[in-house]
């Protein structure tokens, strides 16, 4: 069988501290525990589905033999098939054609009322099958044949200019008008802006403005989906944040964007890429790796990026991204502003759209997940919105393309860790300064999963400091047993964050070799981190 068990921190069962009155603050943890994996696909074909057809020209021996099939879609291309024969009266083959070509064989060598027989198969590409479930017996002159229609659970990455769904300051995809506290601004992404009706999931980038309150935002799929216990980015009055975010659409091709506050806020999506049940572009995780810094002259030219000025730099094909690479998946940080404004990163060769990626203050550090495409000649540009100078970091954490293999599997998002709450696996306590918190990602499947993608947020800061996730080299077991190695300290960051702020962030990262990820909190006093899952990428 190839369902996952995914084992995270008994964190999950606690609910969340609450934060003092009028502190930004992070949507509560999960009420109670749950596995990790997502209510899987499920098909079935009924028995009376079954057609039954003589052999040869004689008559059929019996006319009872019916197939019974339930399939689920436990990975994102994976197959768990139950099959149930009824009425089998003598010995039969059976034969599963799995709608890719490729075909299993099996044997019933004791006839019973009922024989169940279960099948496993994993598919190369995402997409839509036929199964055909055929069992033989010679004996009677019977052959029965039902079949099921299954979809793989995983999903492929198409990219995207760079679009504007929703604006409530314009109108733009809702009333123009700002989303009142505690309710949501549905947004329209399937069968819109050029992203085709069936798509499962997409990349949105979230920004929340002209906040007079503390509250939190949260992305979920529109009718068919209830909101999850998370937050995907938070916001103290007069903030201007973004977030990039990964979400599922609902059955009706919406997502839903939760003002978690209790004052009006302006809420803005714009698009920049989707997922669909087709093949597309797979994605590979890597650990990440600076593309661009502006202050050290890496990837582009020393110096601040001018106010309205803009650079372009190699994407495809420049460190472990190789050409034909269609997107990539960044964290840009600014730094450094001279005042106010905002990054957009968009693919070279490209009019800048009216988008941001990452919005700044004056004197701010700020980072935020990008996903953007690539341009035909395999660069991407960032253009400082700003009307001053500001520095601007860049940090590659994968990329999409038609080569890689693992398809994205969206979880209904929980909450992984909370650092003010016990867990197995350590006491209640903020990160240590200078130091990491380690988590275990586990499963069940021979294959683990290619990456993971996580919202990350830092809260009771007390003075400025970074994040980093990346990649442990150790196992739990070493852990457990003390005798882990301590891991290099990356260089790179996932997110940034000043006194009295919380600060979330979407990281898209692999596991280490021992399945464990670690959580560096970069800065010089301790803080609480909280991870919520979103979802896996799969190669199975």
């Amino acid at each position: 069988m190839l369902r996952h068990r995914l084992v995270f921190p008994a964190a999950l069962v606690a609910a969340a501290a609450v934060l003092a009155p009028g502190a930004a603050h992070a949507a509560p943890a999960a009420p109670a525990a749950v596995t990790g994996a997502s209510d899987p696909q499920s098909y079935t074909a009924p028995p009376y589905w079954t057609v039954r057809t003589p052999l040869g020209d004689g008559p059929i021996g019996h006319d009872g033999l019916q197939i019974d099939l339930h399939a689920g879609m436990f990975t994102a291309h994976g197959i768990h098939l139950e099959a149930a024969a009824l009425d089998v009266r003598g010995p039969s083959s059976v034969t599963v054609e799995w709608g890719d070509g490729a075909k299993d064989t099996a044997e019933i060598t004791e006839p019973a009322d009922i024989k169940r027989l279960d099948h496993a198969h994993t598919y190369a590409e995402v997409g839509t099958y036929t199964v055909t479930y055929t069992v033989t017996d010679a004996a009677h002159n019977v052959r029965a044949v039902n079949k099921v229609i299954v979809t793989t659970a995983g999903a492929e990455f198409t990219a995207h200019a760079p679009t504007r769904l929703l604006d409530t300051r314009d109108g733009t995809g809702a009333a123009k008008a700002k989303v009142a506290g505690r309710s949501s601004a549905r947004v329209k992404a399937a069968g819109n802006a050029r992203i085709p009706a069936g798509a499962t999931a997409v990349a949105l980038n979230v920004t929340v403005t002209n906040t007079v309150e503390a509250g939190y935002v949260t992305a979920f799929a529109g009718k068919g989906a209830r909101r999850p216990d998370t937050s995907n980015l938070n916001y103290a009055p007069g903030q201007t944040v973004p977030n990039l975010v990964i979400v599922p659409v609902g059955d009706d091709g919406h997502v839903e964007l939760f003002n978690g506050g209790w004052a009006p806020v302006d809420l803005i999506a714009d698009v920049t890429g989707y997922f669909t049940r087709s093949a597309a572009a797979g994605y590979t995780p890597l650990a990440p790796a600076r593309l661009v810094d502006t202050r050290e002259g890496l990837g582009t030219a020393q110096g601040q990026v001018p106010g309205q000025g803009a650079f372009t730099v190699a994407a495809a094909g420049a460190g472990k991204v190789p050409k034909g690479a269609t997107a990539v998946a960044l964290n840009v940080t600014a730094t450094n502003p001279a005042e106010a404004g905002h990054l957009t990163v968009f693919p070279s060769g490209q009019s800048a759209p009216s988008t941001s990626s990452v919005n700044f203050t004056a004197g701010q550090t700020v980072a935020n997940a990008v996903v953007v495409p690539v341009g035909a000649d395999g660069k991407i540009s960032v253009r400082n919105g700003s009307w001053k100078g500001a520095d601007v970091v860049v940090d590659v954490v994968g990329y999409y393309s038609p080569d890689s293999r693992a398809a994205y599997r969206p979880f209904h998002p929980f909450r992984l860790a909370d650092t003010r709450e016990d867990s197995r696996h350590r006491p209640r306590g903020p990160v240590p300064a200078r130091d990491y918190l380690p988590l275990p990602f586990t499963g069940e499947s021979p294959v683990p999963p290619a990456g993971w993608v996580l919202n990350t947020t830092v809260t009771n800061t007390t003075e400025a400091g970074h994040l980093s996730v990346a990649p442990d080299p150790n196992t739990w077991a070493d852990y457990q047993k003390g005798i882990a190695a301590k891991p290099e300290r990356p260089l790179s960051s996932s997110l940034n964050w000043g006194a009295g702020m919380t600060v979330p962030n979407l990281v898209q990262t692999p596991a280490g070799p021992g399945a464990v990820i670690d959580f560096w909190n970069q800065g010089w006093q301790p803080v609480d981190v909280i991870v919520d899952c979103l979802g896996v990428y799969e190669t199975d």
